[in-house]
């Protein structure tokens, strides 16, 4: 005779099995149970005896082997929080990162007033860009990124969200918007260098979005070389970067001619985000 599971014992299993990899298998053990079993997370502890059967136990098993396989929590749900949003998420986008989350709050420190013509540049899911609109209804955002795919994962966010101050392009970076101008271009573009060795753990997500090869400020440079003739007078440009890049582009941004230039920590210490202003 089978052995009857409960709940606990399903999460006893999932973490353990996590343990090796993760630095909080519980927490991931957790929310893979509850999106397994179609339930609230709440339930778990509140009947942690709750009997549960062996299609149960095999469906559960087989998302934690992904999970320890390295696959993203977000790609095995398929939503991902960021900023107050619950975003759809594909393996054609990245995952939403909490750093990031940075260069929203300085996007709406940089430009208060309620109403303004904004861009986010490689949009991926759309997490940026929403969370902005979703702040500011009066802004005019456009979501602009290269892959078709990406875009159609943001605009299902956008329509979900009921999001209507949201446009979209696809483009590389400033591609097809000549005649466009903007009061506050945002961007987390492809940073990391080709042969950095993080990049094998984060091989589950669209490489093309992470890396630009062996320069890995190439994109960066890109953006800051051309924005310029995007913005408005007094406009801004806020990039994030790789935790030693803070410098480098910085010193970039004071060359194209941008006045007060300045870079922001993340909640990790990290000079994760630099900002400019169009003179």
């Amino acid at each position: 005779m089978a052995v009857q599971l409960t709940t606990s014992d399903l999460l006893a299993r999932g973490t353990a099995a996590l343990t090796p990899v993760l630095e909080r298998p519980s927490q991931d053990a957790a929310m893979l149970l509850a999106f397994s079993l179609g339930v609230a997370p709440v339930r778990l502890k509140s009947h942690p005896e709750e009997a549960r059967s062996e299609a149960d136990q095999e469906r559960y098993l087989a998302l934690i082997e992904r999970r320890a396989g390295g696959e993203p929590l977000a790609y095995i749900t398929g939503v991902r929080e960021f900023w107050t949003l619950q975003l759809r998420v594909t393996r054609e986008v990245l995952v939403p990162r909490p750093e990031t989350e940075l260069l929203v709050e300085r996007a709406l420190a940089l430009v208060p007033a309620p109403a303004a013509r904004v861009l986010d540049l490689g949009t991926g899911s759309g997490a940026i860009a929403l969370a902005l609109a979703a702040e500011r209804p009066g802004w005019e955002v456009l979501a602009s990124d290269a892959a078709p795919a990406a875009l159609g994962v943001a605009r299902d966010n956008a329509r979900r969200l009921r999001l209507g101050n949201v446009s979209f392009h696809c483009g590389s970076w400033f591609d097809g918007l000549e005649a466009q101008r903007f009061d506050l271009v945002v961007s987390n573009p492809p940073y990391v260098d080709e042969r950095d060795p993080a990049l094998l753990a984060l091989h589950h997500e669209p490489r093309q979005a992470l890396t630009p090869g062996s320069d890995a400020l190439a994109d960066l440079r890109a953006i800051i070389a051309a924005a310029p003739q995007y913005l408005r007078p007094g406009g801004w440009l806020a990039l994030e970067h790789g935790a030693t890049q803070a410098g480098a582009v910085a010193h970039d941004l004071v060359a194209r001619g941008f006045i007060s230039v300045r870079s922001h920590r993340d909640l990790a210490g990290h000079e994760r985000v630099t900002e400019g202003q169009r003179a």
